[in-house]
């Protein structure tokens, strides 16, 4: 049995820092008023997540990775009575973790509290940080207080504000690094936690950093504020010089935006000051009232670079002098780490007996899970964890692990894994062992095998698809060799995501998805988007475009179908992202469209990978006539469809204005196709067809996400003013814009889903 919230409360007091127990302590008194009503719950809602607390998605007692869990209504956002209410329904706690850095004491914390209060499980997320999931809102207390006493926080995990600061796991280990970029990511975290210029931004602030250019450890091109090492001769005293090239503006989401470069060094004294001069501006001039605009990247789009970048060195001028600049950096850069270990050489003869060292699991992980540092003798081992989980049991093994073979220095990546660092290349048989033991040797780190996925259908309420079950289905043909062998293959990247928000980074990945939904017999049908084109190198280099929805249980057969061309006709040292440039979106659209359609007759294709509950099925009936009863909304969507496909090609072509003008097009037709349903006889007046759209759909919340808004209807009204404008569209514009109307599109099909059968002809 749990013990009370109270026994913890009075257990654990002075065992955390004083001003952490005094907001915990708040905390807990907020829970209690919003019981009695006294607190609205918009604003309890904020408190909460700016504790890491969230509500969570859950449908049924089945998880899409086919782990039964307890069976649990889903949460209401409403104040009720009785059981299965929002105070006993599940919901999720995001635990922060600065730069990914952890000790044996916080994991074996963890570990406790994934067992206690969750599923026995542990979520490593994309930003480093750890989530656990279905946990009362009434055990948030005690978490977030057997936490700080292990000097971990929850504070500021989520709501508008400033995210976990993350950094390159490898930093201070890696060969490539200008220099170790951890304690100025540790400062910068420590500054801005809780500062009072980060306290009334529109949406959320994420900064990232990174040792160097070449890897995408830290992915800073997209963060709000990315910051890479550099060095450089100061021309004056002839000493080298550490700083940072500071990139702005960045963000995956719907519509991912590149960093914009806010200057190419910035020294290191400069850091804290710079980030709240940056933090003051997006306070000031960010949206607070259409949240689909309120990240940073949209102002720096608004206001252009040149000016942005104005008005920060104008806030810097007129900063007061703040002491903490200097002294937060000073007190980062006096922690340090060193091996538990001496360093030497893995041994040529080792374990004769176990067959460890000769085994060809232990070469493959060896070749795979191991990267040398700069320190001779040293190598950083990372531990695969697929779909980022970890269990209460592997949390106290690796916990015993970098006791006895580091200084216990561990980290969580951006890839969803642990990187143990410091460890001595001798110990490594003998680490090897371990991770075995606990069933944490899995081999393939950072390659095709290990899939970054979001929570997708399984807890998160946006979910549309199962990117869990997809992940887990990809990863078991993976390690069956399902897909070509072939070592280029094997070192692409699998990313997905639920649902077009990009938790899963689909957009910078060889071969990404996300989910959408689509009806194919006037039945709702789980689809993913193929994305194809992204880099994952080079921090994120650039990001793919859609090319083609595909039902879910297709997926598989569209990785295979990529890969083996892939194989079969690549260049000499020719990368996936050159050559799906090269081969164009026509040919690889054509290649994929039979896999469009599911086959006649095939049920399968209505549920989802991991769960066998119906996603939209009712009766099926072939009817009389050869065709389908196909209605005027999807005639109108797969008109939209082809246009916006059209698009892509032309601005694949370098045709940035006819891209523009046709991905505006397309998504004319989706609305004209929606007003279809009722208004038969509407014209082909853009103008006759916003206002129809604005006063049926999106005046009457039809159109209506219910946690996007009307984000997606805004996109089409934006476009609209702007052609009426005859405002021309430059590359990156025209890139927006055809990003924008496939979230249009998607969203059509899901309202024309929602709305139900519709008129045929």
């Amino acid at each position: 049995m749990k013990a009370s919230n109270l026994f913890w409360k009075e257990r654990l007091a002075g065992k955390m820092p004083e001003h952490l127990a005094r907001e915990i302590d708040d905390y807990d008194t907020d829970i209690a008023l919003r019981k009695q009503g006294k607190i609205d719950e918009r604003l309890f809602a904020e408190t909460r997540l700016r504790r890491g607390s969230y509500g969570q998605r859950y449908d049924n007692g089945q998880r899409n990775d086919g782990i039964k869990t307890q069976q649990l209504k889903y949460p209401s956002d409403e104040l009720t009575k009785g059981p299965n209410t929002m105070w006993d329904a599940p919901g999720m706690q995001r635990i922060k973790i600065p730069g990914g850095g952890l000790n044996a004491a916080q994991l074996e914390t963890l570990a406790e509290l994934a067992e206690e209060y969750s599923d026995n499980i542990a979520h490593i997320t994309t930003r480093q940080d750890v989530q656990l999931h279905y946990v009362k809102i009434d055990d948030t207390p005690t978490i977030m207080r057997r936490l700080a006493a292990v000097g971990i926080t929850t504070r500021e995990a989520c709501g508008n504000s400033v995210r976990n600061v993350t950094a390159c796991p490898y930093a201070g280990a890696c060969q490539d690094e200008a220099f170790d970029v951890t304690p100025y990511s540790l400062a910068l975290s420590r500054f801005m936690m809780g500062h009072p210029d980060c306290q009334n931004f529109g949406r959320k602030f994420k900064p990232a950093f990174s040792g160097c250019w070449q890897h995408a450890c830290g992915l800073t091109s997209l963060h709000d504020l990315g910051l890479t090492a550099k060095k450089r001769i100061n021309e004056t005293t002839g000493k080298e010089e550490r700083g940072f090239e500071m990139v702005v503006g960045g963000g995956l989401g719907a519509v991912p935006y590149p960093a914009k470069i806010f200057d190419s060094f910035i020294p290191v004294e400069e850091l804290l000051p710079l980030a709240q001069a940056v933090s003051r501006v997006f306070a000031r001039l960010g949206e607070k009232k259409n949240r689909s605009r309120a990240r940073l990247k949209f102002l720096v789009q608004d206001l252009g670079i040149e000016k942005f970048r104005e008005l920060v060195l104008e806030e810097r001028k007129i900063l007061p002098y703040d002491p903490r600049w200097k002294s937060y950096i000073e007190d980062a850069l006096k922690r340090s780490e060193e091996p538990l270990r001496q360093g030497g050489e893995l041994p040529e003869l080792v374990s004769l007996e176990t067959g460890i060292a000769a085994s060809e699991d232990f070469k493959r992980w060896l070749k795979t899970n191991t990267r040398p540092q700069p320190q001779a003798g040293y190598v950083v081992a990372t531990v695969t964890l697929p779909l980022g989980d970890a269990t209460a049991n592997q949390l106290r093994a690796l916990a015993d692990i970098v006791r006895k073979y580091t200084k216990e220095t561990i980290r969580t990546t951006v890839e969803q894994n642990f990187a143990i660092r410091w460890v001595s290349k001798r110990d490594l048989p003998e680490l090897y062992s371990a991770l075995k033991a606990a069933e944490l040797n899995h081999p393939g780190a950072g390659a095709l095998v290990d899939i970054v996925s979001c929570p997708g259908t399984d807890t998160c309420k946006l979910g549309i698809s199962s990117s869990r079950g997809l992940a887990a289905e990809l990863r078991k043909r993976v390690t069956e060799n399902s897909f070509s062998s072939d070592e280029a293959v094997q070192n692409l990247h699998i990313k997905i995501s639920g649902c077009f928000n990009s938790c899963g980074q689909h957009h910078i990945s060889d071969l990404g998805f996300y989910g959408v939904s689509r009806k194919i017999g006037g039945f709702a049908v789980p689809h993913f988007q193929v994305v194809l084109g992204g880099e994952w190198e080079h921090n994120a280099g650039s990001y793919g475009l859609p090319v083609v929805a595909v039902p879910s249980k297709n997926i598989p057969q569209v990785v295979t179908r990529l890969t083996e061309r892939y194989v079969a006709e690549r260049h000499s040292g020719e990368s996936f992202k050159d050559f799906v440039k090269r081969t164009g979106k026509v040919q690889l659209k054509t290649m994929l469209d039979d896999l469009t359609k599911p086959p006649a007759g095939d049920r399968s294709y209505f549920s989802d990978w991991g769960d066998p509950r119906t996603y939209g099925l009712g009766d099926m009936a072939q009817g009389e006539c050869a065709g389908e009863v196909v209605s005027p909304v999807d005639f109108g969507l797969a008109a939209a469809e082809r246009e916006l496909f059209d698009a892509q090609v032309i601005f694949e072509k370098g045709g940035v204005g006819s891209a523009a003008e046709k991905a505006y097009r397309a998504m004319l037709l989706g609305a004209q196709a929606l007003v279809r349903s009722e208004k038969f006889n509407i014209s082909d007046d853009p103008d006759e067809i916003i206002a129809e759209f604005r006063k049926r759909f999106f005046d009457t919340q039809k159109f209506w996400d219910p946690f996007a808004g009307g984000k997606f209807a805004n996109y089409l009204f934006d476009a609209h003013a702007k052609s009426k404008e005859g405002a021309p569209y430059n590359e990156e514009g025209s890139r927006y814009l055809i990003d924008e109307a496939q979230l249009f599109i998607d969203a059509a099909h899901s309202c024309s889903t929602k709305l139900g059968p519709l008129v045929s002809v």
